[in-house]
């Protein structure tokens, strides 16, 4: 696979001058846009239109500092059409405006060619198993709250602590399907996998569908699959590493590809750094390819 991602950002980078089509770029690694686009922020560390705007901003500074083309024509080779929307884009990457660039002879910040390779660690082995389930139900409170790669989420904190007793008993006596238990969910309303983008946080229980108790939310689940890994470790360090280990080893060396739906994780109220058992799901389908 990480040879087809490969391949696939060669292409992407044949395409900077001109519009990208996305759709095109996750075909040559044989995988969904949506799994290319997730899979790219988990081994990049940026989510993919980050890495093409800089990208393009480091072959537009290169441009501008030549001063062989006007910067309009700079703006119109890197898909711009207006040389203000350009200077937005140029100013967001290198700090600076093209035309005080040009007639300084600033200082730029480039964004060199991205590729990806295997680092062989041989210590990590990751525990899962395949889930098909039917159509179900989420019944439980939800808020939207930011991302947080790294440390403890306050806001998702602060959600959970809201949640009254009474609340809580409503969930338990509807609770019967997996994930077992009160469990927490997250729905991404876009693309971005970016820190501080904002997500659905669920707190809820598996019900069959239309379930309804009142003062509850419901989220509704179509039918799917998810891959369901087991982990151990300090709380939230470890879940938040095994997420980025999903992405990072146990998708380029599976034949499966996320799917846009919700991702589960059960486990237990703890103190921050306390060990702890946790369960993760995460929504898949087969990939239209080998793991290779």
């Amino acid at each position: 696979m990480l040879e087809r991602l490969n391949q696939a950002l060669e292409h992407l980078e044949s395409c900077l001058d001109r519009e990208i089509d996305m759709a095109e770029v996750a075909g040559i690694a044989a995988v969904s846009e949506y799994h290319f686009r997730r899979l790219f922020s988990a081994l990049a560390g940026m989510p993919l239109p980050v890495y093409v705007r800089r990208r393009r901003m480091t072959l537009a500074g290169a441009d501008v500092l030549a001063g062989e083309l006007t910067l309009l024509d700079v703006a119109v080779r890197y898909g711009y059409g207006s040389g203000e929307a350009f200077a937005r884009a140029f100013r967001s990457v290198h700090g600076i405006g093209p035309g005080e660039a040009r007639r300084t002879g600033a200082v730029l910040t480039a964004q060199p060619r991205m590729s990806f390779r295997v680092v062989v660690e041989g210590s990590t082995t990751m525990r899962y198993r395949i889930v098909e389930k039917a159509p179900f139900r989420v019944v439980g409170r939800k808020a939207r709250v930011p991302l947080v790669h790294e440390g403890p989420n306050a806001a998702a904190t602060a959600h959970v602590e809201s949640l009254d007793e009474q609340a809580i008993v409503r969930m338990k006596a509807l609770a019967g399907r997996e994930p077992e238990g009160i469990f927490s969910a997250v729905v991404h309303l876009t693309g971005s996998r970016e820190e501080g983008a904002e997500v659905d946080y669920w707190v809820g229980v598996a019900t069959g569908p239309g379930t309804t108790a009142e003062d509850l939310d419901a989220l509704d689940v179509p039918a799917g699959t998810w891959a369901v890994f087991d982990n151990r470790g300090p709380y939230p360090s470890s879940l938040q590493e095994l997420w980025r280990d999903v992405f990072t080893q146990w998708f380029p060396s599976n034949p499966y590809a996320s799917r846009p739906g919700p991702e589960f994780l059960r486990t237990q109220p703890v103190e921050i750094g306390a060990e702890t058992d946790s369960q993760l799901w995460i929504p898949v389908e087969r990939s239209s390819g080998s793991a290779g």
